[in-house]
């Protein structure tokens, strides 16, 4: 088996779960640390570079989403997906707000892992790469690949790697909508109807900090039964 020069820290306090996963994972050619519950595993990932960490969510010491959350504090770019048996809109939900990237519901088939992982890893070479990509201005908006950061109105904001790539796709679609199929292809490299939801949820997060008033947004739009439009002059019309 090809080594993937790729580092992986699975945090999960079930030992059958943590141990299938690491021999699955390390035979399709990664390099896989593993920790037993959120403590170590904050530890670990705080110490060393990982270039992307696999979470459970209900775990002794520290829960995953408060270890997710000082993840994102001090390592912001480092891809974090969350393994749950809690599949509720409320969950994810709450997994995405504290920075998680992507959620898969236990039980899930390797095959799965792997290409969340696959997906998730593009992202984050993507993102690692964001200043090849030209500074995009239009109307109110200007994004900043260099920082992940977007100016509005001249108000600098900070965005999550899923949020920038959300909002660097709407930026080439200026005025037309964009579904959900596009943003799924296009963000997270792949999609089903289950995973619009996820899209939902990150959209609604990059409205949190782009709109003044998100019941009532000027620049991101939904448009019903299609997706979303961005008009960055702050008009729209059905």
């Amino acid at each position: 088996m090809e080594k993937i020069n790729k580092r992986l820290l699975i945090v999960d306090d079930d030992k059958q779960i943590r141990e299938l996963l690491a021999f699955d994972i390390a035979q399709s050619g990664y390099i896989v640390d593993t920790a037993l519950d959120g403590q170590e595993g904050l530890k670990k990932a705080l110490e060393n570079n990982y270039d992307l960490i696999l979470l459970d969510v209900m775990m002794p010491k520290m829960n995953g989403y408060d270890v997710c959350k000082n993840i994102r504090i001090a390592k912001p770019d480092v891809p974090v997906l969350l393994l749950t048996a809690k599949g509720t809109i409320e969950d994810k939900t709450q997994g995405f707000d504290c920075g998680a990237d992507d959620y898969l519901i236990k039980p899930f088939e390797i095959q799965e892992v792997l290409l969340r992982i696959r997906a998730l890893l593009r992202r984050g070479e993507n993102s690692q790469k964001q200043s090849t990509k030209e500074v995009l201005r239009a109307g109110d908006i200007e994004i900043l690949p260099d920082s992940l950061e977007a100016l509005i109105l001249d108000k600098k904001v900070k965005l999550t790697p899923t949020e920038f790539e959300i909002l660097y796709c709407m930026m080439q679609h200026i005025n037309s909508p964009v579904t959900l199929a596009t943003l799924l292809d296009e963000v997270w490299g792949y999609g089903s109807d289950e995973d619009v939801r996820m899209v939902r949820v990150h959209v609604g997060g990059l409205r949190q900090k782009i709109e003044q008033n998100t019941r009532n947004p000027k620049y991101l739009h939904t448009v019903v039964n299609v997706g979303y439009k961005l008009t960055p002059f702050g008009s729209f019309e059905e």
